[in-house]
């Protein structure tokens, strides 16, 4: 099963990634993510969070709609309204999310909702972060992935993890075969395609890989 989990950060250029929306299965407004739905045109089934970032009309407004199963948690909570809707896609069997909104304001949010997507316990599910004209993939041992796009366009491999092994890459620039990378380098940055698709396979860790499609 597909979601989208849509947080209360940036909206950028929504219309880049409109062919994704509608290959959902079902949409998860983290709290004021509601306001990004509206902006889209999505229709949220579930609302979850503390309500601290919604207006008394959005409240009013999700209560009315009896399509819109509302989860309220308590503001003195010990998890952010993200990762409650990470929990509850996790527990309805999602398998592959599209997550909007996750990036921009403040920094330690920012920081925070990246390195929430590399926890252990949601590792059989496929995240894909949507930011305009850029798309992140995060990648877990022993997977593979294929982008497709054209030439030019931007590959940045980032560890997210101590270690990451790279088996093999094909259709960059630069090649990164058996490369052992780790938290911190800067050696994946600004990769760029020479095909119009690239292949990533690891062995070790959890990788971020950004693709930036360039104009």
């Amino acid at each position: 099963m597909r979601a989208i989990i849509v947080a209360n950060g940036e909206l950028i250029k929504p219309e880049t990634y409109l062919v994704e929306l509608k290959q959902s299965d079902i949409t998860i407004a983290a709290d004021g993510g509601i306001q990004h739905c509206r902006t889209l045109g999505l229709e949220p089934c579930v609302v979850i969070g503390d309500l601290d970032s919604t207006t008394i009309e959005d409240q009013q407004a999700i209560k009315d709609n009896e399509m819109i199963q509302l989860i309220v948690y308590p503001r003195d909570k010990d998890q952010t309204d993200l990762e409650l809707a990470l929990q509850y896609a996790k527990k309805i069997g999602v398998t592959e999310v599209f997550l909007i909104g996750l990036l921009g304001g403040r920094i330690d949010q920012t920081i925070a909702n990246i390195l929430l997507l590399t926890r252990e316990e949601w590792s059989d599910i496929d995240m894909i972060l949507l930011n305009g004209h850029e798309t992140a993939h995060l990648m877990r041992e022993n997977r593979s992935l294929t982008l497709n796009g054209k030439i030019g366009d931007i590959v940045s491999l980032i560890p997210l993890s101590p270690n990451v092994y790279v088996t093999k890459t094909h259709g960059l620039r630069w090649q990164l075969n058996d490369a052992e990378m780790f938290f911190g380098t800067t050696l994946g940055i600004s990769n760029e395609m020479i095909n119009e698709y690239c292949h990533i396979h690891i062995g070790v860790g959890n990788l971020m890989v950004v693709h930036t499609k360039v104009p």
